[in-house]
């Protein structure tokens, strides 16, 4: 064990797009893709919306494989292994919000104490966030999202009220993500998470692969001072 200077390293980015149905995640995503690497044959999607990626594939010749019910994290893995291996240089995991719904549902079906179930649960999901963060590739990754309430008390009773979307995902999976975008009905972004602080209080905006490659010029730059400011065309 010893200390070391900090050093400015190359980079593969670990991002996230969040949305609901219809909002664009996944054509959004492909853009992103191109952006950072210009070559549409060096994409690859692990689709599990029952092949919307497909419905894009005029855009340019990327490669899909196709995961189906059991959403297993071990089969996630097992397809971001097959693409790092098969030289994709981005990976879209669209979504990982299946995963998520199969840990649930296995959990729900085990007998025994709740709580120590979910030590046998969350080693998985752990190994699946794992292979997406250590991927020698840039990774985009899709979340549903779903209404949020809580319970609040009105006139003595308790209501529930609206509170906003939540990612069908871990609770706090956005921490291991350095972009989070979320996108809204209308196919506008925000940025909610940046770690690269290229997108700090930016107005909304629609997602196009110059974005890709500005996040890519960061992750290729060994000193923060070379990064310009980057404003989001219109």
């Amino acid at each position: 064990m010893q200390l070391q200077k900090a050093q400015r390293k190359k980079t593969k980015i670990k991002m996230a797009i969040q949305g609901s149905s219809g909002s664009g995640k996944t054509y959004s995503s492909l853009l992103l893709a191109y952006g950072l690497c210009k070559d549409w044959t060096k994409i690859g999607v692990i689709d599990t919306e029952n092949g919307s990626a497909d419905l894009y594939s005029h855009l340019g010749e990327f490669n899909c494989v196709t995961l189906q019910a059991p959403y297993s994290p071990e089969n996630y893995i097992q397809a971001i292994d097959l693409c790092v291996k098969s030289n994709i240089e981005v990976i879209i995991i669209d979504s990982i919000s299946h995963c998520w719904d199969y840990l649930l549902e296995l959990h729900s079906n085990m007998t025994g104490n709740s709580f120590t179930n979910w030590g046998k649960i969350n080693p998985k999901q752990n190994a699946f966030i794992n292979a997406i963060l250590k991927a020698d590739a840039h990774v985009i990754s899709n979340m549903r999202v779903k209404q949020d309430y809580v319970l609040t008390q009105k006139e003595g009773k308790y209501v529930p009220e609206k509170i906003g979307l939540k990612a069908v995902q871990r609770e706090g999976v956005d921490y291991e993500f350095t972009i989070v975008f979320d996108i809204n009905s209308k196919h506008k972004a925000n940025c909610t998470k940046d770690r690269t602080n290229l997108f700090l209080n930016q107005p909304e905006f629609i997602i196009n692969s110059d974005i890709g490659a500005k996040i890519l010029k960061w992750c290729n730059e060994t000193s923060i001072s070379n990064i310009n400011s980057f404003t989001i065309p219109s």
